[in-house]
């Protein structure tokens, strides 16, 4: 059996799929299964362990779907039906030597061991999942700085960081269906334990800060229970009590592989997938996947707030989305930060809008505060938007829209101000994929479904246009405005530098604007409803992003 064994592990590696004579393929599937770190001599052949070609997929694989749900997936990614469908049929599996050789090559203070569970999970994510795997290499722009810092602070290893993609998949608004919550997929106990608030208005466990520094002191502890990175990445998904139970009934050894058997089966399945999240986030490339970076980027800055405050309010004033709010800071539960002079809450916005909230700070809090606070209190949370049943439908006239090309759930449930959730619920909608051509129904306030019902006939802009976004100061004081061909006054002048003449195309006038400090291609499309990054560096005839120069004259082509 050694020569047998020997045998197969040295087919394994030259990648040759050949049956030794009088071995089956029951056998075969046993014997070939191969841990990456006993690889350093062929003497080490005898600690191979044989672990099933278990598929533990379906555990995760939901999870990178649903990562595609947030509003910031969607609006940021502008991911569409058609694109997710794609059958990529480029991808395939390689042989088993090509990825022993590429874990080996990492060097990782978690031991990346090797076998058909965690070859299953890279195919899952290389093969199955790519267009999901290139959204969450965007999304790592964002969260892995965050993961990164605190892993320094406490001197554990950077591999780490890739413990939420299999957690969440980069999603802070994950629930598991053990009511685990956010990013780290903290349960309510665990929680609590880590000193994060979590009460009717407020649950940590969403926020990627607070919740990525718990959950870090968390893995901490658990090592110095287990001294094995293995043992610490099972008990955090199923806890140290069933973990101490495996290694016990196990004749109390203590490696992941020996108590494989007795531990719950989706927990089986965590420490593969951490390998191949591993693998795929470094070897990416190889398998023709790329990072999908956001058509805006995710910058931020945080401000404290330290009286109480609604969404709607922000919203409302100077003109973000609630749903973009929502996904900044998902640790609100009921769009309310309940925050008081005693104590201060954090609130996270886009970094172009700060200047607008600090220069409406007033405003805003007073805002509909009656409404929102009456008699200076927090709402009753019965009353509270975040509480409303998705099939509470009372008071509501029924719409037909149909899905055009390039609409995605976030823009529609903008576009109508409801909830993503409602229209899926009305739909009966599993997931967020949706098709062009097929029709939603949509639930509008009485009275108002006569201005809802054009939104079917409008241009993306014209949609774009309905939410009615007020500009700051500082996005209207540039944009030089078209003289009309009709008339030799023009709508407005710029602040600085002097009107350009504009130029008459078939369909419409361009815009001129200059570049003022501090301005990139992102920000600029933004002051325009329907133009992107890429529209405007096409029509300029510019291919660097980073080549903008305070004082240069942009062209820009309207879409109203």
């Amino acid at each position: 059996m050694r020569i047998l064994r020997l045998t197969v592990f040295i087919l394994a590696l030259t990648g040759i799929n050949v049956l030794a004579s009088g071995l089956n393929k029951e056998n075969l599937r046993k014997v070939c299964t191969i841990n990456v770190a006993s690889l350093d001599t062929l003497n080490g052949y005898e600690k191979y362990y044989t672990i099933p070609d278990e598929n533990l997929n379906k555990y995760f694989s939901d999870k990178l779907d649903s990562m595609l749900s947030s509003w910031y997936v969607q609006n940021a990614f502008l991911l569409d039906s058609t694109e997710l469908a794609e059958a990529d049929t480029l991808k395939q599996t390689l042989p088993d030597s090509i990825y022993i050789q590429r874990l080996q090559s990492m060097q990782s203070a978690v031991s990346l061991s090797y076998n058909n569970t965690v070859k299953n999970f890279i195919s899952m994510y290389t093969v199955r999942k790519p267009k999901q795997v290139a959204v969450m290499l965007g999304l790592a722009n964002y969260y892995f700085p965050m993961f990164e810092e605190a892993l320094a602070k406490y001197g554990l290893p950077m591999e780490l960081k890739y413990l939420p993609i299999i957690e969440s998949a980069l999603n802070p608004g994950a629930n598991s269906s053990a009511s685990a919550v956010g990013l780290w997929q903290f349960m309510y106990s665990t929680g609590k334990m880590y000193k994060l608030e979590i009460s009717t208005f407020v649950d940590e466990r969403r926020d990627p800060l607070k919740a990525t520094d718990a959950a870090v002191r968390y893995l901490r502890d658990l090592y110095d229970i287990y001294k094995n990175w293995h043992l610490v990445i099972a008990a955090y998904n199923c806890g140290p009590g069933n973990v101490n139970k495996a290694i016990k009934r196990s004749g109390d050894v203590k490696d992941y592989w020996k108590i494989y058997y007795r531990l719950p089966k989706e927990t089986r399945g965590y420490v593969p997938a951490f390998i191949a999240a591993n693998y795929v986030m470094n070897f990416y490339q190889s398998h023709n996947i790329f990072p999908k970076q956001p058509d805006f980027p995710i910058i931020t800055d945080t401000l404290m707030v330290n009286d109480y405050l609604h969404f709607n309010q922000i919203s409302e004033v100077i003109g973000i989305p609630v749903e973009q709010i929502r996904s900044l800071n998902p640790q609100y539960r009921r769009d309310i930060i309940p925050a008081s002079k005693e104590k201060a809450y954090s609130l996270v916005l886009p970094q172009d809008e700060i200047s607008a909230y600090l220069e409406n700070e007033s405003t805003i809090h007073d805002h509909r505060r009656s409404e929102f606070f009456p008699n200076n209190e927090i709402v009753n949370p019965q009353n509270s938007f975040a509480n409303q049943s998705p099939s509470d439908i009372k008071g509501r006239d029924k719409l037909i829209y149909t899905i055009k090309s390039g609409d995605n759930l976030g823009l529609i449930s903008a576009w109508f101000r409801v909830r993503t959730s409602d229209l899926k619920y009305w739909n009966k909608l599993r997931k967020n994929f949706i098709t062009a051509g097929h029709s939603l129904t949509i639930y509008v306030p009485v009275g108002q479904s006569e201005y809802y019902s054009k939104i079917g006939r409008m241009s993306y802009s014209e949609k774009q246009k309905s939410l009615h976004k007020k500009p700051s100061v500082s996005q209207a004081q540039n944009v030089t405005r078209p003289i009309n061909a009709k008339s030799s006054e023009t709508a407005s002048a710029t602040l600085s530098g002097d009107i350009k003449p504009s130029e008459k195309t078939d369909n419409d006038e361009f815009i001129y604007y200059t570049v003022r400090k501090g301005d990139n291609f992102w920000t600029i499309a933004k002051k325009f409803p329907g133009v992107s990054n890429d529209d405007i560096m096409k029509l300029n005839n510019i291919k660097a992003a980073n080549s903008l120069k305070v004082g240069q004259v942009l062209k820009i082509l309207p879409k109203a």
